[in-house]
């Protein structure tokens, strides 16, 4: 075994690189006052920034997650290192030589297992570079300069080619020292018949680097017709590589992602050249999956999510690209940024748009865009047969539920309309409260998504009460006596508390939770001044900041008075965590069905049995609904939420 890293060293490394340099290569850092920066923490999803860094101290903090430490911390943590595979990592980029304290320098085979595969893929991606200027590599010069990428072109991506034998790149690793065991972990070699082989032979090399710069994986493009692999062949997923964790280009475009608060999604390697070439340095690719949860992490702690962030989709116009567009939507609502498609003409991609009409035309493509929302729409509308009566309702069944998902009320609402005027129904607002409805259904099977308005025929008088307290009306509080001897009344005051003085354990289930579910007007207030102060997940970033917040969004000042002491009142419980937050979540979310269930009962016996046929069916539809997840909350408890 090498020694341990000397400790003054070890100092050396930690002064040298600064701290808030190296956080910058993963996510946005903007001024937070004090000389510190502030960003979204890379550790978990958040909506507002709680990560913290100090370079002055040398230090970062998440008031979220309590993730901590100095500039190793931070590297050991985000890339999943030793402590000295981290300190040699940040050496090298410091230019420090590190002595180790039994038996003086660190040997090159006895280093960390991910740093040796980093340094394999760095060797071989200079390898490949190197054969893309040999006579056998004139197949692959020629692909580039046929999509119009010149020699400077492929030497700014890093654009190589390897060799057709079966295992030049394999002999020449193990020449600097990588053993058959590495390069096999590392995904460049597999096993062949008399030992191990190169993986990508005879092609177009793309090297994948990580958001710090790192070569972590390839992209491989078939050239000869007698290959009888597939078009692209990538890196299998590896100890350093992670296909749905990586972004090709984003080393590249990182700083001008951050900067412009934009970032444009292209489908391939090629797509990334033309773009970045054309002027757009803000586009990157997925490497041969899906777009997808990752993917949007990696984004958002670069966009910060702030108000004016734009991410914009330029998939094919053809069948594929139209299904990739719409696999996107499906992670859209996790943007806190506005999404868009934008689709050149004729079915072009961007290296064929750039090649055919110029740099200027991929520039204009990304600029009449349409609503990332909106497209999916329309996609889905242009199956059915908007002439008849029957294709607007079923093209309304399965468009609604995708408005429906858009977390922001007035949003919704606006989409809504716009969803009546492409099905070309005149009732537009039937159409706004159908997907009312539908969002309500969501919420009420543990969904995410906006709470529905209470049908104004089947509205509890408690739920009125409160709305009218909600508007802020009112000057002192109104409604009946609050009873702390009443089950639900005291259910709702213990999860406001909660919601208060512990957001960690109730968010984001309690952001969920409608205000009509607080059946007590005073505690329905108090619910919706949390709403208005931006939620519960607020409160786990900053506790004085979110409960000035809370009171500041109160209506007036008893309100105001109320949420000061719920925040201060001690809980009644004696163990205070997720498992008793989860009983008062489902406590007050089963008060709030059982009441629904009673009112849509009320409303299903007054319809009779003469009642239009399509209303009678919708409403039997919400009762049914509604009974299978108070069951559910009744046997599964707060995993049913």
């Amino acid at each position: 075994m090498a020694g341990r890293i000397n400790d003054d060293d070890v100092k050396v490394v930690r002064d040298a690189v600064p701290i808030d340099t190296v956080v910058s290569e993963y996510l946005q850092l903007r001024p937070a006052g004090g000389g510190n920066m502030k960003g979204l923490c890379p550790f978990h999803d958040e909506k507002s920034p709680s990560f913290q860094v100090s370079p002055s101290k040398g230090l970062f903090h998440c008031f979220g997650c309590q993730e901590g430490g100095d500039t190793i911390a931070f590297v050991m943590k985000i890339d999943h290192l030793s402590f000295s595979e981290t300190v040699e990592r940040l050496a090298a980029k410091a230019g420090i030589t590190l002595r180790y304290e039994e038996g003086g320098y660190n040997p090159t085979h006895q280093r960390g297992e991910r740093i040796r595969l980093v340094e394999a893929h760095k060797a071989a991606a200079d390898f490949y570079v190197e054969q893309l200027g040999g006579e056998e590599a004139a197949i692959g010069r020629k692909f580039l300069a046929e999509r119009g990428f010149d020699q400077s072109a492929a030497e700014h991506f890093g654009v190589g080619y390897s060799p057709a034998g079966w295992d030049h790149l394999t002999r020449f690793l193990r020449g600097k020292g990588f053993s058959d065991k590495e390069l096999l972990l590392a995904g460049l070699s597999q096993d062949g018949r008399r030992g191990p082989i190169d993986r990508f032979r005879g092609r177009l090399m793309w090297p994948i680097r990580d958001i710090s710069g790192e070569v972590v994986g390839f992209g491989a493009r078939k050239l000869r017709d007698d290959d009888n692999g597939p078009k692209y062949l990538n890196t299998p997923d590896t100890a350093i590589y992670k296909k749905s964790q990586v972004l090709y280009g984003v080393d590249l475009a990182k700083k001008d992602i951050a900067k412009a608060s934009r970032a444009v999604v292209v489908e391939g390697y090629t797509d990334v050249m033309a773009c970045h070439l054309a002027g757009i340095t803000t586009a990157i690719a997925t490497c041969g999956t899906a777009f997808g949860t990752d993917h949007i992490k990696i984004l958002r702690r670069l966009l910060m999510d702030n108000g004016s962030a734009r991410v914009i989709f330029t998939f094919d116009g053809d069948a594929a690209g139209q299904k990739a567009a719409l696999r996107a939507f499906e992670d859209d609502q996790k943007f806190a940024a506005e999404t868009y498609i934008a689709i050149a003409p004729d079915g072009m991609d961007p290296c064929e748009l750039r090649l055919n009409k110029g740099d200027a035309a991929v520039q204009d493509l990304v600029e009449p865009r349409t609503p990332l929302f909106e497209f999916a729409i329309r996609q889905i509308v242009s199956r059915y047969d908007l002439e008849t009566p029957a294709g607007r309702a079923s093209a309304l069944d399965e468009a609604g539920p995708i408005v429906a998902r858009i977390k922001n009320g007035a949003s919704q609402h606006e989409v809504a309309v716009q969803l009546a005027g492409i099905l070309g129904i005149l009732d537009t607002q039937f159409v706004v409260k159908r997907v009312a409805q539908m969002a309500r259904w969501a919420r009420d099977r543990g969904g995410r998504g906006p709470a529905g308005p209470a049908s104004s025929s089947s509205s509890s008088s408690a739920s009125s009460s409160s709305s009218s307290y909600d508007s802020g009306q009112s000057t002192a509080l109104s409604g009946p006596a609050l009873n702390l001897r009443s089950p639900a009344h005291r259910t709702e005051r213990e999860l406001l508390k909660l919601a208060l003085q512990r957001p960690e354990l109730v968010s984001p289930a309690f952001d969920a939770y409608g205000v009509d579910e607080f059946t007590a007007p005073p505690y329905a207030a108090v619910r919706r001044a949390v709403e208005d102060a931006g939620g519960a997940e607020q409160g786990m970033a900053s506790a004085p900041e979110y409960l000035a917040g809370v009171r500041e969004a109160a209506p007036n000042d008893a309100v105001r008075a109320l949420v000061t002491e719920l925040a201060v009142e001690v809980f009644h419980g004696k163990t205070i965590d997720e498992s008793y937050a989860g009983e008062q979540l489902v406590r007050v979310r089963l008060r709030a069905v059982d009441l629904r269930i009673h009112d849509v009962t009320s409303t299903l016996a007054r319809l009779g049995t003469g009642a239009d046929h399509e209303r009678h069916q919708a409403v039997q539809n919400e009762l049914w609904v509604l009974q299978q997840y108070r069951q559910s909350l009744r046997n599964s408890g707060a995993a049913a939420l």
